[in-house]
């Protein structure tokens, strides 16, 4: 399966839609998925919002758990990758990142607890 780089400066906005959850091989077992490296493999539900009101969802796997990535954030995407699959008749597209980040709020006007002048 090859891997494709995809340009994340051309996603425009992307936003969890789904909080992170360990990726599941076997739903019998409930055996979680582990990369090379024995870390957990991760799914991330993202919206991703191109120009105007076109969004697509996508499900994106990542190693180890993303720290901060709740429902509805804005985040960042490093190292995204796109692969193509087949199976019998189904056939699809696949997403990984390295990491997968919470963008950081703008930065407040006045700091928690500048309530007020206080003379």
């Amino acid at each position: 399966m090859q891997s494709i780089p995809v340009d994340t400066s051309r996603l425009g906005v992307v936003r969890c839609a789904v909080a992170p959850e360990p990726k599941i091989t076997d739903f019998e077992s409930k055996q979680v998925k582990k990369d090379r490296d024995g870390n957990t493999v991760y799914t991330v539900g993202l919206v991703v919002r191109q120009d105007g009101r076109r969004a697509s969802v996508i499900e994106v796997s990542v190693p180890g758990e993303p720290v901060g990535v709740a429902e509805g954030m804005e985040v960042r995407l490093t190292g995204l990758e796109a692969f193509s699959w087949a199976m019998g008749d189904r056939h699809g597209i696949s997403f990984r990142a390295a990491a997968i980040t919470p963008v950081e709020p703008a930065a407040r006007a006045t700091s928690a607890g500048g309530k007020g002048g206080g003379a």
